[in-house]
């Protein structure tokens, strides 16, 4: 009997309901509990993002190997947030044997040397990768049809400035217009230019500045840009255009970034083709990168108040009391006002 009053055979009925007694039931799909620990992925091959169309990514392996080749690659899942753009340097696993029908699986980026970005305007701190990787900007303007704009060719050299890319420049269509006036914007800048005519392109000449670089080629569209890339690289075929005739503007043509490979008498390099566009916003821009560009005025900035701007306005600038009392030569005076210029861009 039990303080109850019933017998153990009623106790042995309680026993039924008693969740200590419950047993469990196996999992039925043995499936392994959820875990954040990824896989090292030791036997990844690295690769170079040729280019990106509709989540899938063209991936050059073994680069300059008799076993080049080039794979089709989708993103893992643990790399949904993160940017991969053309020229990067990526991770692959999977089959990368790049056979008709396979796909590859990116899990990782090899730590970049350069970040080409831009935003949609001057107050948009949301910035976009344009490229990766790059050494070179290569900027393409038209000395007419349509005009240059030499505030575009700014915002480039301070993108450039900004990602540590040496900038190039072209003037194409030099037979429509005498650039001399417009060139002379750029007096005090360290900027290499080359200049273009019909039937006159040098290709060769350019050519040479591209070997052993990775070059974005940027411009506004109708600038030549194209006709330009596909000179250099026979076979690229990259779309070309006309300008309106109403508007002045160039028709987009290029409609994604690419890579490809130059090949020229002194040896190769990549060129990377972008979309033209119509602005270029810095609102990611560090001011500071631009000054540091300017290796010899930097030294005399470091006497500047805390904030200067160093703008021809700013007070107790050091580099503006420079120029005045005539520490400055006439080069480095034209370098400053090459400087406070980029610097101006920030204002509009």
């Amino acid at each position: 009997m039990s303080w109850l009053g019933g017998d153990d055979a009623e106790l042995d009925e309680f026993d039924e309901f008693d969740e200590s007694s419950i047993r469990t039931r196996p999992n039925p799909k043995a499936n392994r509990p959820r875990t954040k620990r990824r896989p090292a992925h030791e036997d990844a091959e690295i690769g170079r993002i040729l280019g990106v169309d509709r989540g899938r990514y063209s991936v050059l392996l073994r680069e300059d190997r008799a076993d080049e080749r080039t794979v089709t690659a989708a993103r893992a899942r643990e790399l949904r947030r993160t940017a991969i753009v053309t020229g990067d340097r990526a991770r692959v696993v999977g089959d990368t044997t790049g056979d008709e029908g396979t796909l590859g699986r990116i899990v990782g980026l090899v730590e970049r040397s350069s970040l080409l970005r831009r935003s949609a305007d001057d107050t948009d701190q949301v910035e976009r990768v344009v490229v990766a990787n790059a050494d070179q900007m290569l900027i393409v303007v038209a000395a007419a049809d349509p005009e240059p704009r030499a505030r575009l060719v700014d915002r480039y050299l301070v993108a450039a400035l900004d990602a540590g890319i040496r900038p190039l420049l072209v003037v194409t269509k030099t037979d429509l217009a005498d650039p001399s006036a417009f060139l002379a914007h750029f007096d005090g800048l360290d900027l290499t230019v080359f200049t273009s005519a019909r039937g006159e392109m040098p290709v060769d000449e350019i050519g040479a500045a591209l070997v052993g670089h990775s070059t974005v080629f940027v411009g506004h569209s109708g600038v030549g840009k194209s006709t330009l890339v596909n000179a250099l690289v026979p076979g690229a075929g990259r779309a070309t255009g006309h300008v309106n005739e109403v508007t002045g503007r160039g028709r987009h043509t290029s409609s994604s970034t690419v890579s490809l490979r130059y090949t020229g008498p002194s040896g190769s390099g990549w060129v990377i083709d972008t979309p033209g566009v119509r602005s270029f916003g810095l609102g990611h821009v560090d001011p500071a990168n631009i000054l540091a560009a300017y290796t010899e005025l930097a030294e005399i900035a470091e006497d500047c108040p805390r904030g200067c701007t160093h703008l021809p306005d700013a007070e107790d600038c050091a580099l503006n009391e420079a120029a005045a009392d005539g520490t400055l030569s006439e080069t480095g005076r034209a370098r400053l006002e090459s400087l406070q210029r980029l610097l101006a861009t920030f204002g509009g």
